[in-house]
């Protein structure tokens, strides 16, 4: 008797796994069928021939079939399997596969991914611009990681920058507090606040919440709102302020390939696409300004449809797009901003710094938290052991949605969360015990709707 086995789904000619799997197999998670493929599969469990077997071998080979029982995901924190290295666990991640040494799929190819640092140019160094009140811009939420960003450009670096805050109903109270202390004290920053009208919010708040179980726009809100300034002030770099376990976590998400990663460094790739502006009579790109057109367009127009084949899709965005355009005139000025500058030229470069790298060589979050606490007055979660996303008050809240659609199998969208937690442990950013402290008392990891749902519906079904 041939079962299919655990994390594995049919569905529309395909078999798709639900996790992160080993070796060669990793981010190997969909297997494309044929009619007769598919139809025998629709039959387990039952017996099979040889010649069926001989039929269903890719199947068999990549252990999605086998005569044993599926093996039953783990149900609690207490009943998975963890990592021997980092806090990753077969619970929060379920489908997560171990090597035979009992290392993870992420820390098995640690060595492998190590040069992925960063889907957009890495820049630490800044010049001054001669063509802006500023030379930098970063958005500004008041957590762990855009605060450390702002203290180093403009304490550090000595840069001109311009902090963009979009006012959500959920910011956190450390947030609001951090917020208002970095005004006092960081001199060198023009801070600009923006928020939507509830009623508008409330319209994509809703749509968001329909697609996604949760109503997480950050930062894809914020590029609509803030990109038409960007442009009008001509601001050459737009920072951004993701440390390295969110940007690594994109790759074991699927959500971003290999060539990603080197395509800002790929002389080839670059002359292409400059080559087909060129012959469209607009200018050619700089560095990182690729990257923010294509950011902005999609959230301006849409997926495009080589994205759509690519196979790499990044499903959050996608939500966000759609609930955005149901306000349309939320998206029409950056519709025009975006046409002006891509005929223009006038485009910030979307860039990143090496957070690892600018920090002494290891982004440890525990000292990170103590120099901005001193240095900027930032203001730590109520529980200070939280590190992970320290801004919002329906983190957890995301944390779990999108958690229960990957547990069911409603969603290859593996949680962002649980991911970069188990990264951060990996590369050394925080420590294993403290990361599974994290997750056992701060996080939303749970089979039951956590109470924090509440107070994100509570917004949106305000009248």
């Amino acid at each position: 008797m041939y079962y299919l086995q655990n994390r594995w789904k049919l569905s529309r000619g395909r078999l798709t796994y639900y996790g992160v799997r080993c070796g060669e197999k990793l981010n190997k998670n969909v297997i494309k069928l044929t009619a007769k493929q598919e139809k025998l599969l629709a039959s387990l469990p039952c017996e099979l021939t040889a010649k069926q077997l001989k039929v269903l071998r890719e199947v068999v080979d990549n252990r999605a079939i086998a005569e044993s029982l599926p093996a039953v995901t783990p149900k609690s924190l207490q009943e998975a399997k963890f990592c021997k290295n980092c806090s990753a666990n077969d619970f929060i991640i379920p489908g997560l596969e171990f090597d035979e040494s009992g290392l993870c799929a992420m820390c098995e190819s640690a060595e492998k991914t190590a040069s992925l640092k960063s889907v957009v140019p890495i820049m630490n160094e800044f010049p001054h611009s001669k063509k802006s009140r500023f030379d930098v811009a970063v958005f500004y939420t008041g957590g762990k990681d855009s605060t450390y960003l702002l203290y180093y450009l403009s304490e550090i670096k000595k840069l001109r920058v311009l902090a963009l805050t979009w006012e959500i109903p959920y910011a956190s109270d450390s947030a609001l507090k951090s917020l208002e202390n970095a005004k006092k004290k960081l001199n060198k920053v023009e801070f600009v606040t923006r928020s939507v009208c509830a009623e508008d919010m409330r319209t994509v708040y809703k749509k968001l919440y329909e697609l996604n179980g949760n109503t997480c726009a950050c930062p894809s809100l914020a590029y609509v709102m803030f990109y038409p300034l960007l442009v009008e002030e001509k601001v050459p770099y737009f920072v951004a302020g993701n440390e390295p376990a969110q940007l690594i976590g994109l790759f074991y998400n699927r959500m971003a390939p290999e060539i990603a990663y080197r395509f800002a460094d790929s002389k080839g790739l670059n002359f292409l696409v400059n080559l087909g502006r060129v012959l469209t009579f607009r200018p050619p790109l700089k560095r990182g300004q690729f990257h923010t057109l294509t950011t902005m367009k999609q959230l301006a127009f849409g997926t495009s449809a080589f994205v759509k084949r690519s196979g790499y899709r990044n499903e959050l965005v996608e939500n966000v797009t759609t609930a955005i355009h149901t306000v349309p005139h939320m998206v029409e000025p950056l519709k025009k901003s975006v046409r002006r500058s891509s005929r223009s030229g006038n485009i910030p470069a979307f860039v990143q710094v090496d957070f690892d790298k600018i920090s002494g060589g290891k982004y440890d979050w525990t000292k990170i938290k103590d120099e901005i606490a001193e240095k900027c007055g930032w203001v730590a979660p109520e529980d200070s052991g939280k590190g992970l996303h320290t801004s919002c008050k329906i983190e957890r809240c995301k944390e779990y949605s999108q958690f229960i659609r990957f547990y069911n199998m409603q969603s290859t969208m593996i949680p962002f969360s649980a991911l970069e937690i188990s990264l951060a442990s990996r590369n050394g950013n925080i420590s294993r015990e403290q990361a599974v402290y994290e997750i056992e008392n701060t996080m939303g990891f749970s089979l039951y709707e956590i109470p924090e749902c509440e107070i994100m519906k509570g917004f949106f079904e305000d009248k």
